[in-house]
């Protein structure tokens, strides 16, 4: 197994990204961001699309919604345009590949957006109450203390450990994930408003989803399960359309996000869960994949060690630091064997996709 769809760095995988997408005849728009990357070069999303304008039916791939998790969506993006995977296209279908959603994070090597929101909290309506989570306030303190230094990290996971040794991992890990919008500096915040980048997403499905009458979504992510396993996740009941679409397409191992057989806390504010209002003449059918890396307190400590690191320290010092470094291991396994789990997994449930897609079922 080779490297090559993977990339170093988020301007390596942009420029791949945009090599292989004009090699496979796409149509390439750039949407830029408001804010610079850590060596002050311009950010941005790329769309691709790959087939009639008008077309009835369309395939859509999104890379990057938690930032340093586009390592992944990224390659397994270059990886299907590589392979030609766009001549299973019918004429009446169409492929729109959205290329770092969150080009921030993924440049910085953050999971949030420069306003520190997790891009998949932030799809709430805001002109109402702000959602309030009493258990996250309970270890806001812990999750995110002011001092990164040996002893205070002991002493908070401490904190945290007993937390769980009270209520359950299961319940830590709702209480920490499932989003919360009081503590402005803390992990998982949903914000207080559309982000940049959700207001970009929101343009690029209304300009270019509006027509469509069948969309299938899917949505890459890293950092929870089995090392290697991709997880498929509906944000769906079991028993409702949207869950029997995706077991019709996908079998039997698509799990219900929150549900007892998901490695995911249930959580509010996805933007998966938003596509539906946002394309209201479509059946929209939408999953995850999720790619297993290490451990979950493995990946909540790189978590916690980059919030202190923006809230407190000083990220751009010798640059990638440490605490980069630490994250990026959280997300992304560098190992010829995960990617290779990576790329095989994707390229079928892509074909999955398609053809539950093109079948009209």
């Amino acid at each position: 197994m080779t490297q090559s769809a993977f990339s170093r760095d988020f301007a390596s995988a942009r420029t791949r990204f945009r090599e292989a997408a004009a090699a496979a005849g796409a149509s390439l728009d750039t949407h830029s961001y408001p804010m610079p990357g850590p060596s002050g070069e311009d950010l941005s999303t790329d769309v691709a699309w790959i087939g009639p304008r008008d077309a009835e039916n369309v395939f859509v791939t999104v890379s990057g919604t938690h930032g340093v998790e586009g390592f992944c969506g990224s390659a397994a993006q270059i990886d299907w345009l590589h392979r030609g995977e766009a001549s299973r296209l019918q004429p009446a279908t169409a492929a729109m590949l959205v290329h770092a959603i969150n080009p921030y994070g993924f440049a910085w090597l953050r999971r949030v957006t420069h306003e520190n929101v997790d891009l998949n909290r932030n799809w709430i309506d805001f002109s109402g109450a702000l959602p309030h989570r009493r258990d996250y306030d309970e270890i806001a303190s812990a999750l995110c203390p002011s001092e990164w230094t040996d002893e205070s990290q002991a002493q908070t996971m401490a904190t945290l450990r007993g937390y769980i040794a009270k209520h359950g991992i299961a319940a830590f890990v709702e209480a920490v994930s499932g989003g919360q919008y009081h503590h402005a500096q803390g992990l998982f915040y949903g914000g207080i408003a559309p982000t940049a980048a959700r207001r970009t997403l929101e343009a690029v499905f209304s300009a270019r989803l509006s027509g469509a009458r069948r969309v299938g979504i899917i949505d890459y992510h890293t950092g929870l399960g089995p090392c290697g396993y991709g997880e498929l996740m509906v944000n769906a009941p079991r028993g409702s359309d949207m869950y029997e679409r995706a077991r019709a397409w996908y079998g039997t191992t698509v799990t219900p996000v929150g549900g007892p057989d998901s490695s995911s806390a249930t959580i509010g504010g996805d933007w998966l869960s938003a596509a539906a209002a946002l394309l209201p003449d479509a059946l929209v059918s939408s999953i995850a994949i999720e790619f297993g890396t290490v451990p979950v307190l493995q990946v909540l400590d790189a978590l916690r060690a980059d919030n202190w690191l923006h809230a407190h320290g000083n990220p751009e010092a010798s640059w990638p630091n440490p605490i980069k470094q630490q994250i990026l291991s959280a997300f992304y396994v560098d190992s010829d064997l995960w990617r290779g789990m990576v790329l095989g997994q994707s390229l079928a449930v892509c074909r999955q996709t398609i053809a539950g897609l093109q079948s009209h079922g």
